[in-house]
């Protein structure tokens, strides 16, 4: 009840999973991934060890099939299980039990292994595996943009409920200091995927990086702008301000709105907050 893409990045050597099944949560049971090892997506009647003995078996050298095959060989209950497997050199594998229900089955590539059991058709997997062949953008992007095609293509035969994207980084958590680089889920919600995508262009939003040609200088028709959206959202109380209590109260937002990782240098505002702050 359940469809799944694992997937690599080459340059970026981002390790993820996106993920969508009617069953509550499922981000807590599927995605498993370890920066510079690769990541394991376990479902059907999910063994959640698939996930840490997967990445244990990556991290001692295994390439994905021989993950694989390793763990199906020590499980009595393999015909019940589907995993996919992506390593951090890009091989995947992927393993569906016979005893899965249909549809059931999965499609290894380049760099990702598409999965799903009670599946409307086989076209779900199809069509997450050729578009994340064809798509452009980051590992999320193309995750993400895979999951939703396989929606459309037919999806879980049960309906939906949840779905999750996490993937990792090394060094691409919060501050830098762990690899978690985006752990996203819905864990009950009508249109899963589509609320997972609403969620993650929020998270580009608040922690994505600021582009080079989005600086903007903070002065006349800008700081005419900006002044008036700080009085809208209770900073200011008038449109005549000095510079520096500009710079106090346009920090004092950053802050409060979660945007530290957008802050640049006194007089300089990002153009996606600048955007932001127009919307309220």
């Amino acid at each position: 009840m359940t469809f799944s893409i694992v997937g690599y990045d080459p340059e970026t050597k981002e390790l993820g999973v996106a993920v969508q099944s009617i069953f509550l949560g499922v981000g807590s049971v599927v995605p498993w991934a370890k920066a510079g090892v690769g990541a394991v997506a376990t479902q059907a009647f999910a063994n959640p060890a698939y996930g840490p003995d997967g990445l244990n078996l990556l991290s001692q050298g295994k390439s994905a099939q021989e993950a694989i095959d390793t763990l199906i060989s020590n499980d009595e209950g393999k015909e019940d299980r589907q995993v996919g497997i992506v390593d951090a050199n890009g091989n995947s594998a992927t393993f569906t039990g016979k005893q899965c229900y249909d549809w059931a089955g999965g499609r290894a590539g380049e760099h990702y292994a598409a999965q799903g059991n009670i599946l409307v058709n086989k076209e779900t997997v199809d069509a997450m595996a050729e578009t994340f062949e064809k798509a452009t953008g980051t590992l999320a992007d193309r995750l993400l943009a895979a999951l939703d095609a396989g929606q459309g293509a037919g999806g879980d035969s049960r309906g939906k409920q949840s779905a999750a994207i996490y993937i990792v980084k090394e060094r691409g958590g919060y501050l830098g200091v762990n690899d978690r680089y985006i752990d996203l889920r819905v864990d009950e919600h009508p249109d899963p995927i589509k609320e997972l995508i609403r969620i993650h262009q929020l998270h580009q939003l608040y922690f994505g990086t600021v582009k080079e040609e989005n600086i903007l200088d903070i002065e006349g028709s800008v700081r005419e702008e900006l002044v008036g959206n700080l009085n809208r959202w209770g900073y200011l109380d008038s449109t005549e301000v000095e510079d520096d209590k500009l710079h106090e109260q346009f920090t004092a937002f950053l802050h409060t709105e979660n945007f530290e990782g957008r802050e640049l240098e006194r007089g300089k505002i990002d153009r996606e907050v600048f955007n932001f702050m127009k919307q309220k």
